[in-house]
């Protein structure tokens, strides 16, 4: 009988917060990562990655990634906390004949929205709450035609807007597109492509942030590998003929910390502010984790 080492990405959620959004650290008295893929107990998973927060009805709720371990395609489950800071595992919620991962949730209309990455369909997608957090439909197709990763929906001076990475083989592009409505349509600005050729800041890695008359997106890191840290980029400009950003802070913000959780990379964050001067983050990383495979190998 054969034995082979075999090595797989290990991402899990964990919990970071802080003051200065520029200075994020594991908050204190919490023990990361605060779910893993053994947590989830309604299917087999690989690894839990891509946290979204939202809260209502006096709850956070947590939606992420599951890469289902016999499917090796992503469904969107989501878990429960009351205070931010101890999770409980509900179940899976969206489940589709192909790969989810990125559940962006926001709310519009008093109703609530997800737009996950299907960029296996070469589409973005948006999907409605018929029975929140739990039952999700089909709502509508946004984009289609391309290799759309990671959409990042936001509204500021009353326009919708939505950052798009593309080139999935180098994680080097990122589209901005503008509509009255998160329905659309959505064009696309006429100076997008707004960065091309630039693995380092292309590909959207969290909600963008508004707050306190600033707009905050996130990038993450791939010019190395894929998920290595997440830096920021303050939008200096955002009409429907410009654009203009520059970096917020000089070093990453998120990176991976050696021996730990996280020691090989980061690469989302959803950041929400919890009381004056404070923000709770969500965040993802890796490790890489090495297990024996007995048996034939033919792959």
């Amino acid at each position: 009988m054969l034995r082979r080492v075999r090595r797989k990405d290990d991402w899990a959620i964990g919990i970071y917060g802080g003051a200065d959004l520029r200075a994020l650290q594991p908050l204190p008295g919490v023990r990361n990562p605060v779910l893993t893929a053994a947590h989830v107990r309604d299917v087999p998973a690989l690894f839990v990655a891509d946290p979204f927060l939202v809260r209502a009805d006096d709850h956070w709720w947590l939606f992420f990634e599951v890469l289902h371990a016999a499917l090796r395609r992503g469904q969107i489950g989501v878990a429960v906390s009351r205070n931010g800071r101890e999770w409980e595992y509900c179940r899976i919620v969206l489940d589709e004949p192909f790969h989810l991962s990125y559940p962006l949730v926001f709310s519009w209309n008093n109703a609530w929205y997800m737009t996950p990455e299907t960029a296996s369909q070469r589409q973005v997608r948006l999907y409605r709450a018929v029975d929140f957090p739990f039952r999700w439909e089909y709502a509508a197709t946004l984009l289609e035609g391309d290799d759309y990763l990671d959409p990042t929906p936001f509204f500021s001076q009353g326009r919708w807007w939505m950052f798009v990475g593309t080139n999935s083989a180098r994680n080097d592009t990122l589209r901005l597109y503008e509509a009255a409505t998160p329905l659309g349509p959505w064009r696309e600005h006429p100076i997008s492509p707004v960065v091309q050729g630039d693995p380092r800041r292309a590909r959207p890695a969290g909600r963008v942030l508004c707050h306190s008359g600033r707009l905050v997106r996130f990038a993450q890191d791939c010019s190395q590998n894929y998920g290595k840290q997440v830096f920021a980029f303050e939008v200096t400009e955002l009409t429907p003929e410009r654009y203009a950003e520059r970096p917020y802070g000089g070093a990453s913000l998120l990176a991976p910390q050696r021996a730990d959780w996280n020691a090989r990379g980061m690469h989302t964050l959803d950041l929400h502010p919890v009381q004056e001067g404070a923000w709770l983050a969500l965040v993802d990383g890796y490790r890489k984790r090495f297990y024996v495979r007995n048996g034939l190998d033919h792959g």
